[in-house]
């Protein structure tokens, strides 16, 4: 599947190709320029009148960036263990 012509973009030493198509082809196509975009990884320049107006680009997928390590410090300290059934004296009266 082919779009329009390929825009060129440079980041940190690199550069990749990008797509580029116009408003009407975007909105006509939108669903298979999804799935190219999803299935490729890579970045859609959206142009009105051969001006760029957006860049669509695949979502970061949810991991662990940016997150601290846990901190056993924090973790609470049980003194029992939580799995264990209660005893017949620790229900409340009226559930005995």
């Amino acid at each position: 599947m082919s779009y329009g012509l390929l825009g060129l973009t440079w980041t940190k030493n690199k550069v990749t190709a990008m797509m580029t198509v116009n408003v009407h082809e975007a909105k006509t196509r939108f669903s298979s320029l999804l799935a190219t975009i999803e299935k490729r990884q890579e970045s859609v320049l959206v142009c009105r009148n051969g001006h760029p107006v957006a860049e669509i680009h695949a979502a970061a997928k949810p991991g662990r960036e940016g997150l601290p390590p846990p901190n056993d410090k924090l973790a609470p300290k049980l003194n029992y263990d939580p799995a264990e059934p209660l005893a017949e004296d620790e229900w409340p009266g009226e559930y005995r």
